[in-house]
């Protein structure tokens, strides 16, 4: 009976070490997604069994691993509450990882925790899909192929050759891969599900405004989106990025007010345009909400949403993933009358409380001669009383619109925003609420702007009878850099008014920007071109190569078709190079099977070189030196590494002085 492990080479001590230095830069990115415990036990258990192979330390009982795999999954469970889902499910697959390292000791373990790699290259983009990701776990790919190019010599060889020789099978794999992405079809819709915490990590705005949801928004750098204009791009105070609508509040917080019929469909929108439109592309990075965002006023509907009768642009699906889509919106328009019933809307207030902020809209309202003064006054109260912009304001108790107005006066976009509204509808002037993103930075290399989550804003609409909706922006009346500069993110002291972006050392700033520009200008082409390659992109480039008009199955079959017509003429020419002995390795070995089979030892169809020698050998021990000589140098050239240029020589020597 065969014992178990002669099938394939020893396991070598070299191959062992490469693999745990592998294993650690591939699950290097997902550390910072798992609990630091879980870190600290992979990493801890690849020490050890590194400290263990070199000092040759018997491996542990079965029934400490088992208790420890006992253990950690209880522990995992604990702080997911859960096995399944993205988080989850990496934090457990990283810990059989480790856990498995503990029972490697023959080269069918190697096997099972290289392909374990694998998958945690692919599990990665779930995570991120930056080019920069993209080319590491690329140089992961290769390494690890290195790993099983080494696993399968006979004699180990330098780490730089088996790396050498995985990039070249990679090198040629790359067309073949370039094809299939250009070509191969995209179906609408997902090929399977993605679990739920796939998408947890998401950041944006919420579907409802409460005071210090947007404030901490305005610390974070991360990308909300990217547009690029047709032409010269507007002016600051026009860059205001219209998102979530609310018109409901109960006197702090606002969100949306409830509607009837269903599903959300297009609305007629009622406006006048006053001169002539912007158009531009907006990239969005996936929120895992409905909203899109659009310049006011949006005068076009992309074909995957709709929009409401406040101008809100809405997604039919959860934007989960890149969006590109092109726009046109007025920056000048005129709004048509509202109905009863909108109105009602738009002056809703709770019933009860903030009695100062109350009374002094009833004296505003006695006092002025029209709703336009009404709003001005308003605005002379933010801009001379003293009110601070902050990213820390202090907690407001019951009653928070007179809290805030006559008592804190420190507060975040949400507070002036909310404050005003709740005055203007007590004034009985129709109001809203609008958040979104205002201004964005210049990428001067893309000629684009980039809108991040720092640039997160509310501000009120107010109706007035012959103009129709018009932008009231409280907080630029309390700090008007915030229309013009972006917030600084270094850390502010708790309840101060913001610091905003200075040039503080224009030089290094410059150099900085450039760099950072470069960098994003860069990510935007991959975002675009390669993630973003979706079925309209691949649809446009089918119609450019004169594709066009075929559907997504006609075009698999081609694809199919041209791939195996590929393959069958590799096969072809691979035979027909074996039948003709064209490579010297095999011309030899050929040689050297014809000496034998004319004595009678002819090898057959299932043999392997070793397993030839083997037979020969056990037949005819007089020729077992010579045999397993040739067999050797032959599995060495034809399957090992290239370029020993004593090899071959040797084997021409060996098979010419053969005689049987």
């Amino acid at each position: 009976m065969m014992r178990r492990g002669t099938l394939h080479p020893p396991l070598r001590g070299e191959t062992l070490y490469y693999l745990l230095a592998v294993l650690a830069l591939v699950v290097l990115p997902h550390t910072p997604h798992l609990p630091p415990w879980l870190s600290i036990l992979v990493f801890s258990l690849g020490a050890w069994r590194f400290i263990a192979a070199r000092q040759q330390r018997r491996m542990p009982p079965a029934w400490l691993r088992i208790l420890l795999t006992l253990v950690t999954l209880t522990v995992i469970f604990a702080d997911y509450g859960t096995l399944l889902g993205r988080d989850s499910g990496t934090a457990l697959l990283i810990a059989m990882l480790g856990l498995k390292l503990l029972e490697i000791r023959e080269t069918r373990d190697i096997y099972v925790v290289v392909f374990l790699g694998y998958f945690l290259v692919i599990i990665h983009f779930l995570f991120s899909q930056s080019m920069f990701m993209a080319v590491y776990m690329l140089g992961m790919v290769a390494v690890l192929t290195a790993v099983l190019i080494d696993l399968n010599r006979r004699q180990s060889a330098a780490p730089l050759i088996n790396l050498r020789l995985a990039g070249a099978m990679l090198a040629r794999a790359l067309p073949l891969m370039l094809v299939l992405f250009v070509l191969f079809p995209r179906i609408s819709g997902p090929l399977w599900g993605l679990p739920n915490d796939a998408y947890s990590g998401m950041t944006g705005l919420s579907d409802e405004m409460s005071p210090g949801q947007i404030s901490q928004l305005g610390q974070s750098d991360a990308i909300a989106f990217r547009a690029n204009f047709e032409g010269a791009p507007p002016e600051a105070q026009q860059r205001y990025w219209r998102g979530p609508v609310f018109s409901q509040t109960d006197g702090e917080s606002w969100r949306a007010a409830p509607r009837r019929g269903g599903a959300l469909q297009t609305q007629v929108v009622n406006y006048q345009a006053l001169g002539e439109p912007l158009r531009y592309a907006v990239m969005i990075e996936p929120h895992n909400k409905l909203w899109l965002f659009a310049l006011d006023l949006p005068a076009e509907v992309p074909p995957f949403s709709d929009i409401n009768d406040e101008f809100q642009l809405l997604s039919r699906q959860p934007v989960r993933e890149r969006l590109r889509y092109e726009m046109r919106s007025y920056p000048d328009y005129k709004t048509g009358a509202l109905s009863e019933t909108e109105r009602q809307r738009y002056l809703q207030l709770p019933i009860g409380g903030n009695p100062r902020a109350r009374g002094l809209a009833t004296e505003w309202r006695r006092r002025a001669a029209s709703p336009a003064e009404i709003v001005q006054t308003a605005l002379r109260l933010y801009r001379t009383e003293n009110f601070i912009y902050t990213l820390s304001p202090p907690l407001i108790g019951d009653n928070f619109v007179d809290g805030f107005l006559f008592d804190t006066r420190k507060g975040f976009c949400e507070h002036y925003a909310g404050s005003f509204a709740f005055l203007m509808r007590a004034a009985g002037i129709p109001t809203r609420v609008v958040t979104g993103y205002q201004g964005g930075e210049l990428n001067e290399l893309g000629n684009y702007f980039i809108v991040r989550q720092r640039d997160a804003h509310a501000w009120a609409e107010v109706w007035l009878d012959g103009s129709g909706w018009q932008r009231v922006d409280p907080t630029a009346a309390v700090a008007p850099e915030r229309v013009e500069r972006g917030i600084d993110l270094s850390p502010q002291e708790e309840g101060m008014a913001v610091r905003f972006e200075l040039q503080r050392n224009p030089l290094l700033n410059t150099l900085w920007r450039g760099m950072r520009h470069g960098w994003d200008a860069v990510n935007t082409r991959w975002n675009e071109w390669v993630l973003g390659f979706d079925a309209g992109r691949q649809s446009d480039l089918l119609s450019w190569l004169s594709l066009g008009g075929l559907t997504w199955q006609s075009v698999a079959i081609g694809l199919l078709t041209v791939i195996g017509v590929i393959l069958c003429l590799l096969v072809l020419r691979l035979l027909n190079a074996e039948r003709r002995g064209n490579d010297p390795v095999t011309r030899l070995y050929q040689r050297f099977c014809r000496k034998l089979a004319r004595r009678g030892l002819a090898r057959a169809a299932h043999e392997g070189p070793e397993d030839y020698a083997r037979r020969v050998s056990r037949v005819r021990p007089e020729l077992a030196h010579q045999v397993r000589t040739i067999s050797a140098l032959y599995i060495a050239l034809r399957y090992g590494a290239r370029g020993d240029h004593t090899c071959l020589p040797r084997l021409r020597r060996e098979v010419r002085a053969f005689h049987p």
